[in-house]
């Protein structure tokens, strides 16, 4: 009885939209437009016109006329397919995945259930619009974190965190007063005043190792600017940064171009320039790719890069 039912109320949902301009439709093109035998949506129909148990006061959102051959519907319920159009499937897909950036890894397993079946949906739907299917929000790491991170923001109390530089081994003790959260570029951020520093400053928060919630209290300036704090798409804080120059042969180039929106070179490389406020980054960035990327500038990035490779040479 149930998956009766369910079938039935699809279908009658499916009619619906296609019935209630008020105007008279033959049974017959309405069945073909559902592709369902005319009997059937003929049963359908009387089922929801003929009802006796409805309670008092009952206000008849969707009358419905029948005839042998013909019919018509006026209702101002139910005006289009209750089906969501594919931009509406990805807008779905991109806030569940928004979602589960945020919650702890016990937590994920249903929200990723879901966005499977609603991919399902998604492959079958035809590809009209170009739409790439896929979508994500921040790195997996520091999820716990965030959720503290918001509650303090929320409530304007400091945390006390454990956190370790790009470049450090050792992660350090600092009280901090979060003032903005910001997903960029794959990575939460946290726009903080550094209470040692009392400074403000930007943590990414999966190299937060811990993060505890304090009673003190705090209040966010009025000068406070969240713009201030972003370029590119990336969080910075200060000056605007120097720009990192860097070329990709053609073996990564087109991976890189897909990532950054870019189109390579008519040789196949492509160079791209990155807001640099972070040399550790820049280091970092460049030596993933091996003889691959080749710094173009600034010059500090350059030795820098060059001083990693003596160093790991000499270690080795």
């Amino acid at each position: 009885m149930t998956e009766t039912a369910a079938a039935q109320l699809r279908r009658i949902l499916q009619v619906i939209p296609h019935l209630a301009d008020g105007e008279e439709h033959e049974l017959a093109e309405i069945a073909g437009t559902i592709d369902t035998a005319e009997e059937t949506i003929l049963g359908d129909l009387r089922s929801l016109a003929l009802r006796f148990d409805d309670p008092g006061g009952f206000v008849e959102g969707v009358q419905i006329f029948l005839e042998s051959e013909r019919v018509s519907m006026v209702s101002t319920h139910f005006l289009r397919p209750m089906r969501l159009t594919s931009a509406e499937l990805r807008a779905l897909d991109l806030g569940l995945a928004m979602l589960r950036g945020e919650q702890p890894p016990e937590a994920q397993g249903v929200t990723e259930r879901a966005r499977e079946r609603l991919r399902k949906v998604i492959t079958r739907l035809p590809a009209t619009d170009g739409m790439p299917l896929a979508a994500s929000s921040g790195s997996a790491g520091g999820v716990r974190e965030l959720a503290i991170v918001r509650d303090a923001l929320m409530a304007r109390r400091a945390i006390s965190i454990s956190y370790r530089r790009g470049s450090a081994t050792e992660a350090t003790e600092r009280v901090i007063h979060p003032y903005a959260v910001i997903s960029a570029r794959g990575a939460w951020y946290v726009a903080a005043l550094c209470a040692h520093a009392s400074e403000l400053r930007i943590f990414r928060l999966d190299r937060m190792e811990r993060a505890t919630l304090l009673d003190e209290r705090f209040t966010i300036p009025d000068d406070f600017v969240l713009d201030d704090v972003l370029a590119s798409g990336r969080a910075f804080l200060g000056a605007v940064p120097d720009q990192l120059r860097v070329r990709y042969t053609p073996r990564v180039a087109r991976w890189i171009a897909e990532r950054e929106g870019a189109t390579p070179d008519a040789d196949g490389s492509l160079t791209m320039e990155y807001p640099l406020a972070d040399l550790d980054w820049a280091v970092r960035h460049v030596l993933q790719y091996g003889p691959d990327a080749v710094v173009l500038g600034p010059e500090q990035v350059r030795i820098a890069v060059r001083e990693r490779l003596q160093a790991m040479q000499s270690s080795a």
